[in-house]
């Protein structure tokens, strides 16, 4: 099954997060494709979250699942993408 999560990186008590394309699958639990990140402690101007959309508007249409938090992380990206255009 083909799902679109968080995958951690970053050093103790400074968590950052990939968010991945998985293949449960696969051997080794490698991702398929990095799709963006997220920096729950972004501080000053750097970024909090980052997605590329059309590439998960792309895996969600060949069938990925979501998870719970980066379905909530894609929701307000979203909406800031379009508070942003406006």
């Amino acid at each position: 099954m083909v799902t679109i999560r968080l995958q951690r990186r970053g050093g103790k008590k400074e968590p950052f997060y990939h968010v991945v394309v998985t293949d449960s699958r696969r051997a080794g639990g490698g991702s398929l494709e990095q799709l963006g990140f997220y920096n729950p402690v972004a501080r000053g101007n750097s970024d909090e979250l980052r997605l590329d959309l059309a590439r998960v508007d792309y895996w969600i249409g060949v069938g990925a699942q979501v998870s719970d938090r980066v379905a909530h992380l894609v929701k307000t990206y979203r909406k800031t993408q379009v508070a942003a255009a406006a």
